[in-house]
């Protein structure tokens, strides 16, 4: 088929995308170990291998996979899972590939082909089976709980105790307690439900997210001498970690980044402003000096 030059480099775009895909697809079945996921992939990858034999229809020759894309994808995809991994290339697909005004005098069906596939491939990427997304509900509550809470006691304490190793000292006993407790509550939380989620690992998740963040926070006291420079760096990494885990779980669940980001980093950083200034005025009013 004769093309003008330029819809001819959008159709051999098209063409390495869905090759370079199909080559990231039949990777990742390589290396999963369930039996399903690997024949979600395998299908999936089987469906690219076709869409680029489609679009060489009109090309008239081959294309060679980007080795870059392939190896970036498949590392994402075994390092922070199937589903996150998938679904951000599929994103970064649609906007590559989001003008066909150009195509429509070549291929008058273009767009209604081109989003058939995509809700092909978004059905099959639904399908796929990962534990931790199971258990995201259990990760949220000990992040969630962790940031709103320590934050505010260390903005508390920064103000009330004025002593970073008494901060970090006080936050740490805050910290560990509450994870514990929090742990307890989610096993009994989950195994009264009767839900297919086990209470141990689910207990394990929100205990360990709730630890990992308290390190987290705690850490600028143990390495920084002015405590109004560590409550700055904690709160600025708390907005960090707020940001990380919405980014991932918003995009493996196909949920808004915007209002789920805003609404938990008011909550953390409202309640931190809230118990700084409560700190202040206790001390004030009991007079106490450390």
């Amino acid at each position: 088929m004769d093309l003008a030059p330029d819809v001819r480099q959008k159709l051999l775009t098209y063409q390495q995308v869905e090759i370079t895909e199909h080559h990231i697809y039949r990777r990742l079945a390589q290396k999963t170990r369930s039996p399903a996921n690997r024949k979600v992939l395998e299908t999936i990858a089987q469906d690219e291998l076709r869409h680029y034999e489609d679009w060489k229809k009109y090309t008239g020759q081959d294309v060679r996979p980007d080795t870059f894309t392939i190896q970036k994808y498949t590392l994402i995809g075994r390092a922070f899972g199937l589903t996150f991994g998938l679904k951000l290339m599929e994103n970064g697909e649609e906007r590559a590939l989001a003008n066909y005004g150009e195509l429509r005098p070549v291929i008058p069906q273009i767009e209604a082909w081109i989003q058939d596939e995509d809700a092909h491939e978004q059905a099959l990427i639904n399908m796929l089976d990962e534990e931790f997304l199971h258990y995201a509900g259990s990760v949220v509550l000990g992040l969630n709980d962790a940031l709103v809470e320590l934050t505010g006691a260390l903005a508390g304490f920064t103000l009330a105790l004025q002593n970073t190793k008494l901060i970090a000292l006080s936050g740490l006993i805050t910290g560990i307690a509450a994870a514990m407790s929090m742990s307890t509550s989610e096993y009994l939380s989950t195994r009264s439900e009767k839900t297919s989620r086990n209470p141990v690992r689910a207990a394990i998740y929100t205990g360990g997210a709730y630890i990992i963040t308290v390190a987290i926070l705690i850490l600028p006291y143990l390495l920084f001498t002015n405590y109004y420079l560590d409550l700055g760096v904690t709160l600025t990494a708390a907005v960090l970690i707020i940001a990380v885990f919405n980014f991932y779980i918003t995009t493996a669940q196909d949920e808004p980044f915007r209002r789920r980001f805003l609404e938990m980093a008011g909550l953390s950083l409202g309640v931190a402003a809230f118990s700084f200034v409560l700190g202040f005025l206790i001390r004030k009013l009991l007079g106490v000096q450390v």
